[in-house]
């Protein structure tokens, strides 16, 4: 694929996701320690962007470590209980003081960018009580979120922003987990996304126990995984390392998506252009955990054959496929499945049933960017579930290149008399292509 071709391919996928997208609300919850990096100059440009080209922002900011800061600067000493913070009613007024100090640095960002932003009382909060025996103070937790006040917000085309201070009906503050917010404040809101950005690298394999079936991509970086797969993430690694950034992270993503959110992503906050690349691309930037039918493998539209003609050509110019019309492969449609990630197609094969008990895969092409999802050997493995379903006993290809490929998916060479006879005939002798069969049942 020429450099031209994909700098189209990403043009058309922002356009697809813009499309898409417009008018939607985005929660962004977004950590201290962020703000001090050099690149958050460019993540306030890019939230800025968003929320003038229709997009509904809203911003959460993390103070855990800004109220450590000021704490410490009155030598006001804070305890807890288990991981949660008891605010005292000395501290509470310094609590306050680091909230909107953290909410003041995304309103001087956004503004830099001539982006309006307004800093509110949108958490209604009650207190935490007694819990264990321990007075937890001013420590509370949301009782519900204004949503409608941040509606006007955002129908005036600003950015609320949900400091974490939270407060009751009598106007009593309470100091509240912005994590906890940002997953409340996305259900209520029915925001599409939330985005958990940070100053971490993520779950990565080389640090983590990850389950095989997850997939893996460059810079050992989790593409997207279910919620099934988060929660078996967070046990395989729940005894050591139960506290780590990453899987709290981890564990406020899946709480959103059972909250109702569709999509958490987790982003490094440090990388720029993250959040642009991590919503108008497929392959993104950071982890998304997603709800959602997000990837799956279907049956072929008249309207995909355009798409797979263009998977097909640089392996048919490489020698690698058999040229096929259109008009061929709208005659076998019902032959062929293709890989669909958010309404583009990435990956094709078919499966075609010669008699005998016998289907050969044929026609199998995937999307050069999308190798480290290993779209190729899924559609495959569906291809071969397809074939038992059918009845078949045996599955073969011909190829002329990719030998060690089908090897390590199990197949076996064999020779060309193995073949159906009807197949036989239609063998191409000049191609001199090898034959490879699974046997199924």
């Amino acid at each position: 694929m020429s450099k031209t071709s994909s700098q189209v391919d990403l043009i058309r996928e922002a356009f697809h996701y813009q499309s898409r997208f417009d008018g939607s609300t985005m929660v962004f919850k977004i950590d201290f320690p962020v703000t001090r990096d050099p690149a958050f100059s460019y993540l306030m440009k890019d939230l800025a962007l968003l929320a003038k080209t229709g997009f509904r922002v809203v911003i959460v900011p993390g103070a855990k470590e800004r109220i450590d800061e000021i704490l410490e600067e009155y030598k006001i000493v804070s305890t807890y209980k288990g991981s949660i913070r008891i605010t005292a009613g000395a501290a509470i007024p310094f609590v306050e003081m680091a909230a909107f100090d953290v909410a003041t640095r995304f309103i001087t960002g956004l503004s830099a960018d001539q982006e309006d932003a307004v800093i509110g009382n949108f958490v209604r909060a009650r207190g935490l009580g007694v819990l264990d025996g321990v007075d937890m103070e001013h420590t509370g937790t949301v009782d519900r979120i204004l949503t409608d006040s941040i509606e006007r917000v955002l129908h005036l085309g600003m950015v609320p922003i949900l400091p974490c201070i939270g407060w009751s009906p009598s106007g009593k503050p309470y100091n509240v987990s912005s994590d906890e917010i940002a997953s409340t404040a996305s259900a209520a809101l029915g925001a599409v996304k939330l985005f958990i950005i940070s100053i971490n690298s993520g779950i990565q394999q080389n640090k983590y126990q990850i389950p095989k079936s997850i997939q893996v991509g460059e810079n050992q970086r989790i593409l997207r995984m279910t919620p099934q797969e988060a929660e078996t993430i967070l046990s395989l690694n729940q005894t050591e390392k139960t506290e780590d950034p990453p899987l709290r992270e981890l564990r406020l993503a899946l709480q959103a998506v059972k909250a109702g959110t569709e999509r958490v992503h987790i982003i490094d906050g440090r990388e720029e252009g993250a959040i642009l690349r991590e919503l108008f691309s497929n392959l993104g930037a950071g982890t998304m955990i997603y709800a959602d039918e997000y990837e799956a493998i279907r049956g072929l539209k008249t309207s995909d054959i355009p798409g797979i003609l263009r998977l097909m050509e640089p392996l048919i110019q490489q020698g690698n496929l058999v040229r096929r019309t259109p008009e061929q492969i709208q005659e076998k449609k019902a032959d062929y499945a293709v890989f669909e990630i958010d309404g583009s197609v990435h990956a094709c094969g078919a499966l075609h049933d010669w008699g005998g008990g016998q289907g050969e895969i044929a026609a199998l092409a995937t999307d050069p960017a999308y190798t480290d999802l290993g779209l190729g050997r899924r559609i495959v493995h569906y291809l071969i579930h397809r074939a038992i379903q059918q009845n078949m006993k045996r599955v073969f290809v011909l190829t002329t290149r990719t030998h060690d490929w089908f090897e390590f998916l199990g197949f076996r060479e064999c020779s060309l008399e193995s073949l159906p006879p009807v197949r036989r005939q239609h063998y191409d002798h000049n191609r001199k292509s090898k034959v490879f069969a699974l046997q199924i049942i």
